[in-house]
């Protein structure tokens, strides 16, 4: 008796531990720190109790644009751009996420200070987009979008919107601009 006794107490134990915490700045395919591809807009304040959450009205919701929340922490830093797959419905969920402080890292430590070799080292690039002043970078492995400013390319690459433009064209030394996550549900 004593010793099933003992043995369930220990079971019970390990388990408890190996329980893992929700990392509040991992980056998945399906979260962004506590939040996840299902969360939606009347969560955010159950989600960030300790940080600001501003709206951005500058959209008109009525023409289809989607009203930005912006995450700010307690210092003022902006940590976060959330945009919701529809515009004043508390109930839609978040499309997509814009990383802004480079605590949030992925879990082959990408950052928004990562640098195009980080990127390709670390994931299998899907697709490359040449923008009007930038170059984005797929990753579907990660549902994750990387810009690069073209002033980090070659000058030959930054006015040519019709080139297309290969993984070696980008030097290693390019830096993020910014990141997303983008979830279509």
């Amino acid at each position: 008796m004593r010793q099933s006794l003992l043995g369930i107490l220990l079971i019970t134990l390990v388990t408890i531990s190996c329980k893992r915490e929700q990392n509040p700045f991992e980056i998945s395919k399906h979260h962004v720190g506590l939040l996840t591809d299902s969360t939606q807009v009347k969560d955010l304040e159950a989600i960030f109790p300790n940080d600001s959450i501003v709206t951005n009205t500058d959209s008109d919701a009525f023409l289809g644009a989607n009203y930005d929340y912006e995450i700010f922490d307690k210092s003022g830093n902006k940590l976060l751009i959330l945009t919701p797959k529809s515009a004043m419905d508390s109930t839609s969920v978040i499309q997509s996420v814009q990383i802004m402080d480079p605590r949030f890292k992925t879990n082959a430590n990408i950052t928004t200070e990562s640098t195009f070799k980080d990127i390709s080292n670390a994931y299998k690039i899907s697709k490359i987009n040449n923008m009007i002043n930038s170059v984005l970078i797929s990753v579907n492995d990660l549902n994750a979008s990387f810009s690069i400013d073209k002033k980090e390319l070659p000058a030959n690459l930054r006015f040519d919107m019709d080139m297309k433009i290969e993984e070696t064209h980008i030097p290693d030394n390019a830096k993020i601009k910014y990141f997303f996550i983008n979830w279509n549900n």
